[in-house]
């Protein structure tokens, strides 16, 4: 989803300014099926996949990013979580066709590339994370034909398409970076019914959703001087969508969860204005062969066990919480706790975005037992998302 799910999120936040009227005018029935009102459009189902074309750049989409995160060690056991997830967004000049280009050199209405890039020294707490906005061309860029995508020297790419093994370079400043190959070790899946994941009740509120659940990592990591080899699991998220917020909804939290039985799940909690759970909000398992089954917002519960105040922003995140279901495999309660590697681990949104928690986390069972790896992100703790788009 860092939209529901991200992721990812963060900037979704900035760039979906208007989305809520679109879905509000498609609901009452008075945009074209198909389309938003600017002529973007809307994710359909049973939508027929070709790959690795659908890996790369959907311009008939307004928004679309691709979001990697992880957690890496090194032979010592020293540990870090990363995240690089970089957008595309639709230029300002498309209310003619999602496909008009650039009208004239002097005012550039081209594609926007967002991206962000984020490292957490576990042993120390320390959190580096860095954003960039460029127009498409010289300095950023996302193929229509396969996974490629830039943003200055920042990069995510097929090294071979055969076997969707991927090279993503990134970093935060001169201060880190990471040059990393992940494998796919398990299969892509798509979420949501008949490929489609749902948000909210309007059928714009939805999005392409699809993921390779479980990633083996290798490579580097340099924190200044000091470069470390490194190995780990990682998670990616691939989004395509024209708008993801629906009316009423406020925020949302995330999570990409990797248990240590070969298992995963991704669940997200949409919140609404009034404090309660969207129903639109899911969890989706993954079994060890990749098979998914969905889970609705009854079958579910995510409560806060303790919460960490921003000093930069002042919002008040929970990020420790336990989430509650029904294992598949025995049909009995289980609970989950997220427990972040570190508390800080805030994105600022520095160039005009809205702030968001996006943290690499421990995942325990209740006896306290370390069962897995999770990514949380928590969006609208630092003011209503909704209230940003009207």
């Amino acid at each position: 989803m860092a939209a529901p799910a991200n992721r990812r999120f963060g900037w979704m936040m900035v760039i979906l300014g208007g989305t809520l009227l679109a879905g509000s005018l498609f609901g009452a029935g008075l945009l074209p099926p198909g389309l938003t009102p600017d002529g973007f459009a809307v994710p359909q189902p049973n939508r027929q996949f070709e790959f690795p074309r659908d890996h790369g750049s959907h311009p008939e989409f307004k928004i679309e990013w691709w979001y990697v995160t992880g957690h890496l060690f090194t032979e010592q056991g020293r540990r870090f979580g990363f995240q690089a997830t970089f957008f595309r967004r639709a230029g300002s000049n498309l209310g003619t066709g999602a496909n008009a280009t650039d009208r004239s050199p002097l005012f550039q209405t081209g594609p926007i590339h967002l991206a962000h890039m984020a490292v957490l020294d576990a042993a120390t707490g320390r959190f580096l994370h860095q954003e960039r906005l460029n127009r498409q061309g010289w300095d950023a860029e996302s193929s229509t034909n396969t996974l490629a995508v830039r943003n200055g020297n920042w990069s995510l790419r097929f090294a071979d398409e055969t076997n969707q093994t991927m090279v993503l370079r990134g970093g935060v400043q001169s201060e880190a970076a990471f040059d990393l190959t992940l494998r796919p070790v398990k299969p892509l899946v798509i979420f949501g019914e008949k490929n489609v994941s749902r948000k909210g009740s309007s059928q714009t509120a939805s999005s392409h959703y699809l993921t390779f659940p479980r990633l083996a990592a290798n490579g580097s990591v340099r924190l200044g001087e000091t470069s470390l080899t490194v190995t780990g699991t990682a998670w990616m998220d691939h989004e395509i969508s024209s708008s993801q917020l629906d009316e009423g909804q406020s925020g949302w939290d995330w999570a990409g969860v990797q248990l240590n039985d070969g298992r995963e799940f991704m669940t997200y909690r949409l919140r609404r204005k009034d404090g309660s759970m969207d129903p639109f909000s899911t969890l989706a398992w993954i079994d060890k062969e990749g098979q998914i089954s969905h889970r609705s917002a009854a079958q579910f519960n995510w409560t806060t066990l303790s919460t960490w105040k921003s000093p930069t922003t002042g919002a008040i995140y929970p990020v420790r919480s336990r989430l509650t279901t029904v294992d598949p495999i025995h049909g009995k309660s289980v609970s989950f706790v997220f427990e972040p590697l570190a508390a800080n681990q805030e994105l600022t949104g520095d160039l005009g975005g809205v702030a968001y928690w996006e943290g690499a986390s421990r995942v325990r069972n209740d006896a306290g037992d370390e069962i897995g790896s999770a990514f949380v992100e928590l969006t609208g703790y630092s003011g209503n998302l909704a209230d940003r788009f009207k």
